[in-house]
């Protein structure tokens, strides 16, 4: 019997070998099974937008944020998401989001740490 784990990493090799749709429905069964495990939900959403399902995958990586709301890889893929939709201050927006919180993250590990490059300023 397959596992969740099982489809997850058959979605992950077909993602690489560009396989989208094959790599959708892997996450979708390894979801079946595993409902609402963040790592899965996060690749789902990467497909669906490489697919060109841009507003299935922003509203995935929203279910993703809602489980992982401190975690800057999502709001970093929110914002490349969001470009390829062409919503370029709403990306940049999730852009600096992400900058902010991999701060934060650094300042744990090294409270000198100097605000990323570019700041969080965003464009208007």
């Amino acid at each position: 019997m397959a596992t969740a784990q099982k489809f997850y990493l058959d979605g992950l090799k077909l993602y690489g070998q560009q396989k989208f749709a094959e790599a959708i429905a892997a996450y979708e069964q390894s979801l079946a099974l595993k409902a609402d495990d963040p790592e899965v939900l996060h690749a789902l959403a990467t497909a669906l937008s490489k697919s060109g399902s841009h507003d299935a995958a922003i509203a995935m990586l929203d279910k993703v944020i809602a489980l992982t709301p401190n975690d800057p890889f999502v709001y970093t893929s929110l914002s490349v998401f969001l470009q390829r939709k062409g919503l370029i201050p709403e990306a940049e927006t999730a852009g600096a989001k992400a900058r902010m919180l991999a701060w934060k993250e650094e300042l744990k590990k090294n409270p000198n740490a100097p605000p990323p490059e570019g700041g969080f300023k965003v464009m208007q």
